[in-house]
């Protein structure tokens, strides 16, 4: 458990610096006034990563993540009115760009997994992500012009 916690940390405290300078290069958020937030929602996963570990039951960490982030800002919790201004100096795409980057160099590390699927895999892909961009696109169209913005 300590070994894992180790990396946890080492893991959390990398992310995060990337998360801070996404931050103030893509949304003008000064480092010093993203530590605390990136600090809290660290604190949480690592919270909810570790409760996981501790528990027998088989629930994704995540949850245990989501739950715990849930109850310390709900209203009337000492402290949430804290946490939420904190957090709200984390933009979400800083936050996704380095988890997404992360998740992505997983995958580079198993190319032989990957291989293995086929060519097949590779074309699904490529339709599966054609189709999210031209979706994504055509509902931007419809909404935008229901809105008279173009």
């Amino acid at each position: 458990m300590l070994k894992n916690l180790k990396e946890w940390i080492l893991v959390f405290l990398i992310i995060g610096a990337i998360m801070m300078v996404g931050n103030w290069v893509g949304y003008d958020v000064m480092p010093l006034d993203s530590i605390p937030g990136l600090a809290a929602l660290i604190g949480i996963s690592l919270a909810g990563l570790i409760i996981h570990r501790l528990l027998p039951f088989q629930i994704p960490s995540i949850a245990y993540i989501g739950i715990i982030g849930l109850v310390l800002t709900l209203p009337g919790v000492p402290g949430s009115e804290q946490i939420v201004a904190w957090t709200a100096q984390v933009n979400l795409l800083a936050i996704a760009t380095p988890i997404l980057a992360y998740a992505g160099v997983s995958i580079g590390r198993s190319w032989y997994d990957f291989v293995q699927l086929g060519w097949k895999t590779i074309v699904v892909g490529m339709f599966v992500l054609l189709g999210t961009f031209l979706g994504s696109a055509l509902i931007a169209e419809v909404v935008l012009r229901m809105q008279g913005i173009i």
